[in-house]
């Protein structure tokens, strides 16, 4: 995360923007001291930029909280009290708004009251919440609360909230395996003909889930090749999360472990099912067990939880005979 936030660094002193936001949770947990002095120097060098950010529920303002002594460079603007305040920058006409958490959870809608107060030409509101227990956010009363641009966080994925208007970027990389899809930041220029902004992918990679078909055809070695290939064709930096669906041959059994030839596996789950031939099982095994087993499930349909149970029960009796014979 450390690395991606400097290559963010170093894209805004290239295009020296007016205003860097950051709007809460730029860390995940309590800062060190050694970690707000590294990020200040990083904001520091951000020569033509004005920084303004907020702490969100993950690094809100605890009692023995480094945020509040720390003292930060000239172009870095922290708004940490627990109600909305103003930083103002005349040069470009543009007042930021915004207020820090100093508890985990806020459940009530602090910015449903947060109007514009019409200090400056641009107003912008840097918020972070958006469910029960994180500052609700109506937006219908966001729309009517006189800003130019509300620039949200705490949602870890990208979304425009209102268009034209607010926007959470997310994260810029994925924080778990559950976090998919594209990650990175909000470039945004508020103009006399309103606000535009735009999603830019920034992460250096993914969390992609991928669904694999088996049929009773494919062996361990054929799953593997089935495997690799998508991890080729989606990108060999990403990191993945497989599903295995389908029906296999009842006498195969998948080594999951040897599936992860390039170490960027995470999780793969198994959900296939055996491919028994009920009916020559049946007639073979009427008179046993096995047989009135699979009488108890007559009529189960395939994909169902009962012909799962099915599937699964034949299996370890199965197993269960091979052990004696």
């Amino acid at each position: 995360m450390w690395e991606s936030f400097r290559r963010l660094i170093r894209v805004c002193r290239s295009e020296a923007p007016d205003l860097l936001l950051v709007a809460g949770d730029l860390f995940h947990r309590q800062p060190l001291l050694r970690e707000l002095k590294e990020v200040d120097s990083l904001f520091a060098s951000l020569e033509r930029t004005q920084v303004v950010l907020i702490a969100g529920n993950h690094d809100h303002i605890r009692r023995e909280s480094y945020y509040r002594t720390f003292r930060w460079s000239g172009n870095v603007h922290f708004l940490g009290s627990e109600k909305i305040e103003a930083v103002e920058f005349p040069a470009f006409e543009t007042a930021v708004y915004g207020c820090s958490y100093h508890e985990k959870q806020i459940p009530t809608p602090l910015y449903d009251s947060a109007a514009a107060a019409g200090r400056q030409k641009t107003e912008i509101l840097l918020a972070h919440g958006g469910d029960a227990a994180h500052i609700p956010i109506s937006r219908e009363k966001l729309s009517g609360l006189g800003y130019a641009y509300v620039a949200l966080g705490h949602i870890h994925m990208p979304q425009v909230v209102v268009p034209g208007l607010a926007a959470y970027a997310g994260a810029l990389e994925p924080t778990d395996k559950n976090d998919t899809g594209h990650h990175g930041y909000i470039r945004g220029e508020i103009t006399e003909k309103g606000c535009s902004f735009s999603f830019v992918p920034f992460a250096l990679r993914e969390y992609i889930h991928c669904q694999v078909e088996v049929d009773p055809r494919t062996t361990g070695a054929r799953l593997r090749e089935m495997v690799q290939a998508k991890i080729e064709e989606k990108g060999e930096q990403n990191m993945y999360k497989f599903l295995l669906k389908g029906y296999h041959d009842p006498d195969v059994l998948f080594d999951l472990d040897a599936l992860d030839g390039r170490g960027n596996i995470i999780d793969i789950l198994d959900e296939t099912k055996p491919a028994w031939d009920l009916e020559k099982l049946y007639r073979n095994n009427k008179n046993n067990l096995i047989g009135r087993y699979i009488e108890s499930f007559s009529g189960a349909e395939k994909d169902s939880v009962e012909y799962t149970a099915l599937c699964e029960g034949i299996s370890a009796l199965m197993e269960t005979r091979r052990g004696t014979e």
